[in-house]
């Protein structure tokens, strides 16, 4: 029994509280199990152990290792043995975490657990495609399973809580976080952010398997401005509710353990100290009980925005507004104190945020064991494992979108003489991604590695690099300098072309191209790659432009002349065998964007789910309606779109009424017919358009998709069940609103649909 369960034992005898210790899951009366466990634990901490659950710092082993002073006889650690740090990110390993944990256990006075937190996004060791590449997928139920290699990992190795999904809707591609999360659409982002929160969680988070989730970032981090990280956040309430809240509403539902604020301003008022947003939306309206966190020091950061004069000030706007943990901002641990003594925050504001914090803790099975997650043993047997390996590769595979396959190129049959070209052909580490955890630097599987492995004997393939694409660095903490000068590979790589079948080239981004803080505001092949693909053109054109990129680029050329384009994304640790049995057609591609690729970067923000406006088009040679005179309004490849190696018929949409009242529903469905000699699969995308309702309606909404299986030759029937949720939106004063009126149901195979059937609510 630990120190801090005597001591509760003691306080509850005395003060006549019932507590069965035998009986840790009986639910009390109010649906929280452990909230008289938490109560007894609240009612013997002073204010300085209250604020101490509160404070969040970073730290590493230096702070549990033998004779190491420096770590020691820091003012941390003296805050760590004391009760002032409840719980502490980027320290990790098994080991590292028992020892940290034994030394808060065994010398604070009440022998409170730590939290061990970390960014755990696409992988723990063993990395699954970046969660847009994974998106791409459009399986939650893989990415489900991702999830939960991932909390197998982390959990392993002494973790207790990942900052992850991160799930901002977000239409901008400049901005670099776009590969952390799922895209544009929040229909599709609600659906994926469940699917990860149960993958990390599972169905009790005490199993030494699982992990806390935190839902990220609340809120409107992605339509930061011109697309620039951390920038102001300027939307509309229609916006704010409709397309940027629906997610998190699902998080909530979701009973994801923690909400983590966003560093942006929203509409003037930063989103750690966002009243609105924590207060009557996420406890009040949604009713949620979970912790909230804030971003690396996003409290201090309020003085940053100019809405606080000092910390101290922001200190108490922060927890006023009901943002619980100060991720290293030390505005907490610095100033609560005073700030109740002279009367400006109520304890009570202090006393919530502790219950929370506590009862994360009891969920996670802390306060019965304190030590269950840092097993040595356990962590080299799971982290890393082969069967991780395996399902990284699984899903890779079906992250891949084939954007274009003139002549059908793709897969390849006869070519013999294939020249591989590019900077990423042989690059074993940007597979890995960005926040790549503890991913093994270059341990990855090159796509050279996987044409070796995967193709024929008689192929031959040869390799020249081309192009430099970095110079210096590559690594999270500095800019990646991008090769702008040095040619000096061109005539390699065009003799290489000259000579042989077939070239595959593979050109993008490093991982450290994309990401947080790297945004961008040409998104098209950085340095010297589209210049050297032009020049590779010229001396052969039959090439298959293998894509390795974060985000969605401009492509305008490279889809006008090159007739083969595969979009392979970051995808993880076993990318390269991903890749390579898909141009051998080993593996049928399936993936479909989750974000609008522009024809030019001046069309972003760019997204299917517009408003039509005032000025549409009705007729070719207009001059007045909504556009840009230089380039279609449309995307260069839409939300949804993706080619598969099979062709896919559909026929007309059958409705099974062509009304319906509010509880009442529709039966729609459609026949596929696969007319290739090849076995595919098709996400059977359906989109509702509101022809009228009181604020002005998108275009089209995605309401519901389904990824089917169609043999060659055969037919498939999908049904859809269309109910009123599909039919409501959010007003701009957040109401839940659903309007009669008539309304179309499309369905195809992506956003750009014109099949449709019309339908009316009466």
């Amino acid at each position: 029994m630990t120190r801090l369960l005597k001591k509760i034992i003691g306080v509850i005898c005395l003060s006549l509280i019932v507590l069965s210790c035998n009986q840790p899951n009986r639910v009390e009366e109010t649906g929280n199990r452990y909230e008289a466990r938490v109560d007894s634990v609240l009612s013997i901490m002073t204010l300085e152990e209250k604020i101490g659950q509160l404070n969040q710092y970073s730290l590493g082993s230096e702070f549990t290792g033998p004779g190491n002073k420096k770590g020691q006889d820091s003012i941390r650690y003296q805050q760590l043995i004391s009760g002032q740090v409840g719980s502490v990110l980027n320290l990790l390993g098994a080991e590292n975490t028992l020892k940290m944990q034994k030394l808060v256990v065994e010398n604070t006075r009440l022998g409170i657990p730590l939290l061990f937190a970390y960014d755990v996004i696409h992988g723990y060791q063993t990395m699954f495609p970046v969660p847009l590449a994974e998106s791409a997928s459009w399986n939650l139920e893989l990415m489900e399973k991702t999830a939960q290699a991932a909390a197998a990992e982390s959990a392993a190795s002494g973790l207790h809580w990942t900052f992850a999904p991160m799930i901002d809707v977000t239409v901008d591609a400049r901005w670099g976080r776009v590969m952390e999360g799922a895209g544009e659409d929040p229909y599709l982002q609600s659906e994926i952010a469940t699917a990860r929160i149960n993958g990390f969680q599972g169905n009790d988070l005490s199993h030494n398997k699982t992990i806390a989730a935190t839902a990220k970032h609340f809120a409107g981090y992605g339509y930061a401005e011109s697309g620039k990280d951390y920038n102001s956040v300027n939307i509309n309430n229609y916006i704010l509710h409709n397309h940027i809240l629906p997610p998190f509403k699902a998080a909530s539902e979701a009973n994801a353990a923690s909400f983590m604020n966003a560093f942006n301003d929203i509409n003037a008022v930063p989103a750690t100290a966002n009243q609105y947003l924590l207060q009557d939306i996420l406890r009040k309206k949604w009713n949620y009980d979970g912790v909230v966190v804030s971003d690396w020091n996003s409290i201090g950061e309020l003085v940053n925005h100019g809405v606080s004069p000092d910390l101290k000030n922001a200190a108490k706007k922060a927890i006023s507004a009901g943002s619980e943990i100060d991720m290293e901002g030390t505005a907490y641990i610095r100033n609560l104190a005073s700030l109740v003594e002279e009367g400006e925050i109520d304890i009570a504001a202090i006393d919530k945020a502790v219950k929370h914090v506590l009862q994360l803790k009891f969920e996670l099975g802390l306060f019965d064991d304190p030590f269950k997650y840092s097993n040595s043993e356990r962590e080299n047997e799971i982290v890393g494992n082969e069967m991780h390996h395996d399902l990284a590769e699984e899903i890779a595979k079906e992250s891949i979108v084939l954007l274009k396959n003139e002549r059908s190129l793709l897969p390849i049959k006869s070519a013999k003489n294939i020249a591989v070209i590019g900077p990423l052909a042989k690059d074993k580490d940007t597979p890995l991604g960005n926040w790549r955890a503890q991913a093994v630097a270059n341990s990855a599987v090159s796509l050279y590695e996987g044409l070796e492995q995967t193709f024929p004997e008689d192929v031959n393939f040869e390799y020249a690099e081309g192009v430099e694409l970095s110079i210096g660095p590559n690594n999270f903490f500095q800019e990646q300098v991008i090769n702008e000068r040095d040619k000096s590979g061109f005539e390699e790589a065009k003799a290489l072309a000259k000579k042989s079948d077939l070239v595959i080239m593979a050109l993008g981004e490093t991982a450290y191209m994309s990401g947080e803080g790297r945004s961008r505001a040409d998104i098209g092949l950085p340095g010297l790659q589209k210049e050297l693909l032009k020049e590779i053109h010229a001396v052969n054109p039959n090439i298959i432009l293998v894509l390795m990129n974060g985000r969605p680029l401009e492509l305008s050329w490279e889809d006008e002349n090159i007739p083969a384009i595969l979009e392979a994304w970051h995808l993880g640790q076993r990318a390269g065998i991903a890749i390579a049995e898909t141009l051998v057609g080993q593996n049928n591609p399936s993936g479909k964007l989750t974000m609008s690729f522009p024809r030019q970067v001046g069309q972003i923000p760019i997204y299917y789910n517009h408003k039509t406006t005032g000025r549409p088009s009705t007729a070719p040679g207009q001059v007045f309606y909504t556009h840009h005179t230089d380039v279609d309004n449309s995307p260069l490849y839409p939300f949804g779109f993706g080619l598969s190696y099979s062709k896919f018929d559909y026929r007309q949409i059958e409705l099974s009424q062509n009304s319906m009242t509010e509880d009442e529903e529709i039966m729609a469905t459609v026949t596929i017919q696969n007319t290739s000699e090849v076995d595919g699969q098709e996400i059977v995308q359906l989109y509702i358009q509101d022809l009228e309702a009181e604020e002005t309606p998108m275009i089209k909404s995605l309401k519901a998709f389904q990824k089917v299986e169609v043999k060659a030759g055969q037919t498939v029937q999908v049904e859809f069940s269309i109910k009123k949720q599909m039919l409501s939106y959010y007003k701009s004063n957040g109401d839940l609103t659903l309007e009669k009126g008539d309304f179309r149901v499309f369905i195809g195979t992506n956003s750009t649909v014109e099949q449709y059937k019309k339908f009316e609510l009466k």
